[in-house]
């Protein structure tokens, strides 16, 4: 089981998350949405696609940016869509 976790909330766990790259991709349904704000942010990955992003939000502590996912990307990463990742301070363990 591994399980992202920041401000002492469980934002997301899950048994079945996809490894891109050294991050963790949890499905959609494994993650705590009432966590999530959505964010206006996006980058671009070349081979990813079009990433969006969402700020995570705890005990009204927000840490902007902190989960990203892709809604619709490039084929080579299809199996990631709308799957969640964390970084900027989230831990994920369990791995």
């Amino acid at each position: 089981m591994v399980k992202a976790i920041w401000n002492g909330a469980v934002l997301a766990e899950s048994s079945d998350t996809i490894v891109i790259e050294g991050n963790h991709y949890f499905p959609p349904e494994a993650v705590h949405r009432e966590y999530l704000l959505d964010s206006a942010a996006h980058t671009i990955c070349p081979w990813k696609g079009v990433a969006s992003y969402f700020d995570v939000q705890v005990d009204g502590k927000v840490n902007k940016g902190a989960a990203w996912y892709y809604p619709t990307p490039k084929d080579a990463a299809r199996e990631i869509t709308n799957y969640i990742a964390f970084w900027r301070g989230v831990q994920v363990v369990g791995e």
